[in-house]
Formats: structure tokens, C-alpha cells, sequence
């Protein structure tokens, strides 16, 4: 988005990840899925040949704070759209009612007052000089947003999707903010190279970045977010700077888990990679009545198992409930097998089918894409820190057909960096919780409901936080729940980089 895992987003980001017919749910969970829509908008993606940045200085003098307020009044659209290499769309254009839409149908009523359809960090420039402080701006590659921020109403769309280069570079990828994952895969699959990501395949590699990046590969390598070495940002007074451990270090350390949306449009991203595992991949499907023993045994397994392993849980709502593990290992199927053997003794249940299949790198992360159609749904998310009350959350799926609950392993790699060194806080976590739950606009009120009372009930039973690309506007304590202690932080870099509000929304780090 997701995020992202049922990632697939808002991220992301359904039988999770054992079967390639499932349906986009149970993808959408690793995703990640985005959050917001400036930064790279959430759980973005999109695509373009062109070199970001190409005729563009790519270092830039260290940001000092914005000190003129920007103008007010109309946009010169005219003149904007004479200044882009890519087209700018306005109600009642041809091609305006397709450009505004984002993943979720349930944001398609919403009325961006323009798209932009910007080709190079130039138009990206060009659109931040000519319209901020007038209207709000969404920045958009794959528009995951759980939210729908990457659609603001009366705002504009800077759709990045042309921005979709993928170069690998020995060890490292440069990739255009546009990106989706499934071409980010590709590239480096035929490279030999991994970065851990989400499965969603159109979700984009900008809002996942941008939110911390969970995925299938975490728990050995860690977020997406970890591997991140610079960035390309145009910030609120419309310059290009890079943002890294030595030019612009606070805006850097914020990119790393501070949310889509924030301080500025990131262009392009460069990560550090790591040579392509092959991998085992599994899925356990177990009987009715064994929700709540598999994750209470589950829950005790996966800290303990080594970071080779990472692995999901997911409870589908309905009467009965149902649950499922999936994960993959870096590693040969006869360890994996001697690991998943010590879950089902100690979960004291008989999975009633076994998958376990072993693939390359790239055949892995085909085998978690879900379905790159469009969904309807709502979500929402929490953080397990501790075991939580196994009980309490599979009452919490019972007669709500259509809601997941996918419960994803963290730990391993993730954890070692301290909770301050990035700003993706959630470091000590367990897992991850994501609420996913199938709506419609008829029943979008009642669902909204439903999700809030199972958002709540997680609480009651253990896990708190929340995770940013799984962004919810009716989250309680948003701030903390995101970014705990780190948001203080969080707020010092917005006020630098956007003194004036210029990327608001309304999960905004400066709202």
C-alpha cells in the first residue's frame, strides 16, 4: 500500500500467500502500503524512462528554513501546463475522470481540482512553484493510500507513475519514485539482487519506503526503509535537494519511516541491495475451532525462530473463523519442514493442507503478488509488542465475514537498529496487525464501524500503535500511535522543510 502484506495495501498489502489464484486481499497485507500522498504519496507507484533529476544538480547547499510565506491567490494553469514535459489534466478534460482515480473505488466520487502528470523531477518542481500555498498537493504513483489522501478534494495530483526507472548498479538501484514493486522485482531479479519489500505488485516503491517498508524478506534483511542510501527530494520552496546520511541528515533520518506525505515529493530513491536468495515458500491452512491455539502458539514461535524465517498469521473473519500461516524461508525446504513441524506440535493442531515449495528470488516474490484489480475496502492496523490475548482477537473476527486480521512477523533484522535511528519506531514489535475488511459505498458506514470496533478490541486485548501505511483517520492518538517518542523529531523537520504547511493532509506530520 501496504504494506505492505494483505499488503496490498491500504498499502498494502487473500489464501494468503500458498496460492496464486487468491484474491488481492490477502496480498495487500505486505505491501505497505503508503500512507499519505506527498512524499511519494502512499503505498505509490507508477513509471517512467526518463532519468529523474538528469539535468538537475544532485547535491544541493543544506536546507535552511523556508522564511517567505508562499503566494495565495489562483493557479496559473496555463502557464503550468507550459512548463511540463507530461500533461496536466483539469475537470472536464478528456482522460480527467481515469487520471484522478486511485486504487480503491471508494475514493473515486473525490474531485482533485488538477492532475499532473509529471515526467521528470523538473515537472515535479515546476508543479510545487506554481501551486503551493494555493491549493494542497498529493503527490501519486500507485495511489494505495488506505485513506485516499493520494486523491485530495480541490487539491492537485502530481501522478509520478512516468517516474518508473529501475537501474541496478552493482550493488545498488536507483528507482524512480513511480516505481511499482512488481517492475522494481523484475529488474532486480534479472540482476541477481533482492531488496525486502511488500508483495503488492502495484503498489509503489515510495510510499512503502516512505512508511518503513514491511515484507516477506524483513525479518533477514529488514525494512525497505533500511536499505534506503539517498534520496531526491523537492522540497515545499520547490528546490531539488538529496537527503542523506551527510547532505541533509534530519531530512533523511525523517524519510526512513516518517510516512508518505510529509516534508516534501521524494523523485528517486537509491538503496543498497543484497544478492538474491533462493527461497522456500509455505503455507498451513488449519482446522476450524484452532484459531486461537495456533496464535497463541504462533506468538511464542516466531520470536524464536531465526530470521531466516518470516512468517504470517492470518484470521479470517466469518462463522466459523478460519486461519491460515504462510511465510517463506531463506533456506532449503528440510529445515523449513523441521521448523513448521515444531508450530503444529506446540499449536496442538493438524494443518488439513500443507504447502511447501522452493523457488528463486523472483519466482518468491511472483508467488505472494495477488491481483493487480482494483478493491474496495477499508483498514486499519495495530502493533503486537507482547504476546496478546489469543481469545480476545479471534472473538474479535467472529461473524465478520469479509475482515481479515493478517498478523505479520517482525523481529530479526528489523529490531536491531534502536527505536530513535530512523524514524520508523515500531523496532521492539512482535508483529504487525492489519484490519482488512471488504466494503462497498452502500456499506462503507456500517464496515467503518466494524473496523473501528476491532481496531478498538486489539487494544483491549494486547496491541497497541498502529502502523502509518496502514494509515486510518479515525486511529486514536495518530501521531503517537505511528511514530511514538520519534514524532517530536518528526515535527522539528516538517517545520523546516514545510514551515507553511505546504504538503497538508489531514494525517499530516504538520497538521
Amino acid at each position: 500500500m501496504d504494506s505492505e502484506q494483505d499488503a496490498g495495501q491500504p498499502a498494502g498489502q487473500p489464501d494468503v500467500y500458498p496460492r496464486m489464484d487468491l484474491d488481492r486481499r490477502a496480498f495487500l497485507r505486505i505491501a505497505g502500503v503508503s500512507a499519505a500522498g506527498a512524499v511519494a504519496a502512499a503505498c505509490s507507484t507508477g513509471g517512467s524512462p526518463v532519468p529523474v533529476g538528469s539535468t538537475a544538480p544532485t547535491t544541493a547547499p543544506p536546507a535552511s528554513p523556508t522564511t517567505s510565506r508562499p503566494p495565495t491567490g489562483p493557479p496559473n494553469w496555463d502557464d503550468l501546463r507550459t512548463r511540463l514535459t507530461g500533461g496536466l489534466l483539469r475537470p472536464g478534460d478528456d482522460d480527467y475522470e481515469t487520471a484522478k482515480h486511485a486504487f480503491n473505488p471508494l475514493f473515486d466520487g473525490r474531485n482533485p481540482v488538477a492532475v499532473a502528470q509529471a515526467s521528470t523531477a523538473q515537472d515535479v518542481q515546476a508543479c510545487v512553484q506554481a501551486i503551493a500555498g494555493r491549493v494542497s498537493i498529493a503527490a501519486r504513483s500507485g495511489g494505495h493510500s488506505y485513506a485516499g489522501y493520494s486523491v485530495p478534494e480541490g487539491g492537485m495530483v502530481i501522478d509520478l507513475s512516468a517516474m518508473n526507472k529501475v537501474e541496478v548498479q552493482g550493488t545498488k538501484a536507483v528507482i524512480g519514485a513511480g516505481a511499482k514493486l512488481k517492475d522494481v522485482y523484475a529488474a532486480l531479479g534479472a540482476a541477481g539482487r533482492a531488496l525486502p519489500a511488500g508483495s503488492c505488485p502495484t503498489v509503489g516503491i515510495a510510499g512503502l519506503t516512505l512508511g518503513g517498508g514491511i515484507g516477506v524478506l524483513a525479518r533477514k534483511y529488514g525494512l525497505t526503509c533500511d536499505h534506503l542510501s539517498s534520496a531526491k527530494v523537492v522540497t515545499a520552496d520547490g528546490k531539488l535537494v538529496t537527503a542523506s546520511a551527510t547532505s541533509e541528515p534530519d531530512l533523511f533520518w525523517a524519510l526512513r519511516g516518517g510516512g508518505g506525505g510529509n516534508f516534501g515529493v521524494v523523485t528517486e530513491f537509491t538503496f543498497d541491495t543484497d544478492p538474491a536468495p533462493n527461497l522456500t515458500v509455505f503455507s498451513l491452512h488449519f482446522p476450524v475451532g484452532s484459531a486461537a491455539d495456533v496464535l497463541n502458539a504462533w506468538q511464542q514461535w516466531i520470536p524464536a525462530m531465526p530470521p531466516e524465517l518470516w512468517a504470517n498469521l492470518v484470521v479470517s473473519g466469518g462463522s466459523p473463523v478460519q486461519c491460515r500461516v504462510g511465510g517463506c524461508y531463506v533456506g532449503g525446504a528440510s529445515g523449513l519442514n523441521t521448523l513448521l513441524n515444531n508450530l503444529t506440535t506446540n499449536a496442538g493442531a493438524k494443518p488439513t493442507q500443507r504447502t511447501v515449495r522452493s523457488l528463486d528470488y523472483l519466482g518468491a516474490m511472483k508467488y505472494f503478488e495477488g491481483s493487480s484489480d482494483r478493491q474496495s475496502f477499508l483498514g486499519s492496523s495495530r502493533i503486537i509488542t507482547a504476546p496478546v490475548d489469543a481469545a480476545k482477537v479471534v472473538a474479535l473476527a467472529t461473524g465478520r465475514a469479509g475482515t481479515d486480521l493478517l498478523i505479520d512477523g517482525l523481529g530479526g533484522k528489523v529490531g536491531e537498529p534502536a527505536k530513535n535511528a530512523t524514524a520508523f519506531w515500531h523496532r521492539d514489535a512482535l508483529a504487525s496487525v492489519q484490519v482488512y475488511a471488504q466494503a462497498t459505498a452502500k456499506n462503507q458506514a456500517k464496515v467503518s464501524q466494524s473496523v473501528a470496533d476491532v481496531v478498538a478490541g486489539l487494544a483491549a486485548a494486547g496491541a497497541g500503535g498502529g502502523y502509518v501505511n496502514y494509515i486510518d483517520p479515525a486511529l486514536p492518538d495518530w501521531k503517537t500511535a505511528y511514530y511514538g517518542d520519534n514524532v517530536n523529531r518528526l515535527q522539528d523537520v516538517a517545520k523546516k522543510y514545510d514551515p507553511f504547511n505546504v504538503f497538508r493532509f489531514g494525517q499530516g506530520i504538520q497538521v
